[in-house]
């Protein structure tokens, strides 16, 4: 009851939309800022949100017939510089790791100027180019069509401004990635997985 008085009293004042929402956010308990900026701490309430999502969405998932899989978390500067064109949108958003190692000096901890990687590691903003990389190896003729892939991952975009659940840094999503016979196929296979998105949206989330 306490709480929901303290969001009442919050929507009754002259509070902008994004100051409501943060305060639901905190009265519900389901989320913090976390010290590093753009991130949040998700709050066990919040977590069992997810968890409740994510178990009733990979039950659609896998009837479609998609596999689950998990793929790194660090992935080669080059396998974007092949796809330039599909990251140019969010290219600036990139985190980058150029170091494997830290050193003292003078006191304090800092990239060790000898553990230079050979070449950059983006942290995973999406999986498409690593993803297809290994479709590149799995898929020996037509007999392995149609390939359904999902991810249930974390991604970092290094955004600039940021707002609870909405627009973080790191965030938790699934994404889909599938491999087909033919245009028509791919075709149908996207349109069922909007149509489980839609349905998932306005029979479960709603």
């Amino acid at each position: 009851m306490q709480r929901a008085l303290s969001v009442s009293r919050m929507t009754g004042n002259k509070s902008t939309f994004p100051d409501w929402y943060q305060a639901i956010v905190r009265e519900a308990d389901m989320a913090e800022v976390s010290p590093v900026r753009g991130s949040m701490i998700i709050k066990p309430w919040g977590y069992g949100v997810w968890e409740r999502i994510q178990q009733t969405m990979d039950r659609r998932i896998k009837e479609m017939g998609v596999d689950n899989a998990y793929f790194p978390l660090f992935i080669p500067l080059s396998f974007f510089a092949k796809e330039a064109e599909h990251v140019e949108g969010f290219a600036k958003e990139m985190a980058v790791v150029t170091h494997h190692r830290l050193k003292n000096i003078d006191g304090k901890l800092q990239p060790d100027p000898d553990a230079k990687l050979e070449e950059p590691l983006i942290v995973r903003p999406t999986s498409e180019t690593i993803i297809g990389d290994a479709f590149s190896r799995w898929i020996k003729s037509y007999r392995d069509l149609p390939m359904k892939i999902n991810q249930w991952a974390n991604v970092v975009r290094w955004e600039m401004r940021t707002r609870l659940f909405l627009r973080t840094s790191e965030f938790l999503w699934q994404e889909g990635h599938t491999a087909h016979v033919s245009r028509e196929d791919a075709l149908a296979s996207t349109l069922q997985a909007l149509e489980m998105y839609r349905e998932f949206s306005e029979t479960v989330l709603a």
